[in-house]
């Protein structure tokens, strides 16, 4: 039983280590706070290539340790944010940006939602139209002649009996 008691405890500690342990520690060496501050913000704005939804801070693949690699050179060597971003994208595509730039290609990724939106609304709205249209079509004793009222009437008393 204590065997048992010990295997488990272990199991439940090694289940409870935080996944962040397991995250990416740099080792590079930067001249100032600055460029220090500019790989950081590259690592959390590009995306993994191989990862897809993660970004290069987060993943551990061959790729991103390659592209954390090449972002660290660039800045060593005082590229811009702008040559930095058209090297990414020039090499991966524009896939590798978190927020790609407005283009014919990705505007579908900007518009999309916008679009989505209006043709909701103009669903909600003509459903509630035509609940309303429905509802004042809706059959009165206000609306109909006397013949109609007879036989509304009648058809009432018919039940009625049954």
């Amino acid at each position: 039983m204590r065997r048992f008691l010990l295997t488990a405890s272990l199991l439940f500690s090694v289940l409870l280590v935080s996944v962040t342990s397991w995250a990416v520690i740099e080792t590079y060496q930067f001249d100032s706070e600055q460029l220090r501050e500019r790989y950081h913000r590259f690592t959390e704005e590009l995306r993994c290539p191989k990862c897809q939804n993660q970004n290069l801070s987060g993943s551990n693949s061959p790729i991103a340790e390659d592209l954390r690699r090449e972002l660290y050179r660039l800045l060593k060597e005082g590229r811009s944010d702008q040559e930095i971003t058209e090297f990414m994208v020039a090499r991966y595509g524009e896939f590798v940006l978190y927020r790609p730039r407005l283009n014919e290609e990705t505007a579908v990724l900007w518009f999309a939602p916008v679009i989505f939106l209006f043709v909701g609304l103009v669903v909600v709205i003509a459903f509630f139209r035509r609940q309303r249209l429905a509802s004042a079509d809706v059959v009165t004793e206000k609306n109909l002649n006397d013949v109609e009222q007879q036989q509304l009437d009648e058809l009432l008393k018919g039940r009625k009996d049954d």
